[in-house]
């Protein structure tokens, strides 16, 4: 995750907190330069492939390293009025008071956002795979939520 737990101080304004996974940011990149290198390679080195082929393959690639990186920009950014998430496909902007909690239940991949309308919001960014990581900024975040979203109404 982008800060630490140990910046943010309970009753003191904090700056813009961004929340990202590790592995996931590593895997995504890593995986979509080793197929655009493929892609480039096969374009160049396969003379059977036409002009056609050729622009076809390194097109593939091109599409692989948009979704590696779609995947690898995931993050959920704590602002002073808002929580914004950005998953794979989606951005969603929350004012604190639509958050009522987090969970991070045992065996899923990732997190969740309880909503005030019943619905959940999966954090792609607090991805189990960081392990103890993903669990602090889990905890970073429920206490924001504690201090700005609809629990801190009734406090």
């Amino acid at each position: 995750m982008s800060t630490p737990a140990a910046q943010h101080r309970p009753g003191e304004e904090p700056a813009t907190i961004v929340l990202r996974p590790r592995a996931v940011r590593f895997a995504a990149y890593f995986s979509g330069a080793v197929v655009m290198a493929g892609m480039i390679a096969g374009a160049v080195m396969i003379t059977s492939f036409q002009l056609g082929g050729r622009i076809a393959l390194l097109g593939v690639g091109v599409l692989v390293m948009v979704f590696c990186h779609l995947q690898a920009s995931v993050a959920v950014t704590a602002r002073p009025r808002e929580l914004v998430v950005r998953n794979l496909m989606r951005t969603r902007t929350l004012e604190w008071p639509e958050v009522i909690g987090i969970s991070f239940p045992m065996g899923d991949p990732w997190a969740h956002l309880d909503l005030a309308d019943g619905s959940t919001l999966p954090l792609q960014a607090l991805q189990r795979y960081d392990g103890d990581r993903a669990i602090a900024a889990a905890h970073l975040l429920r206490d924001l939520v504690r201090e700005r979203g609809e629990a801190a109404d009734g406090l």
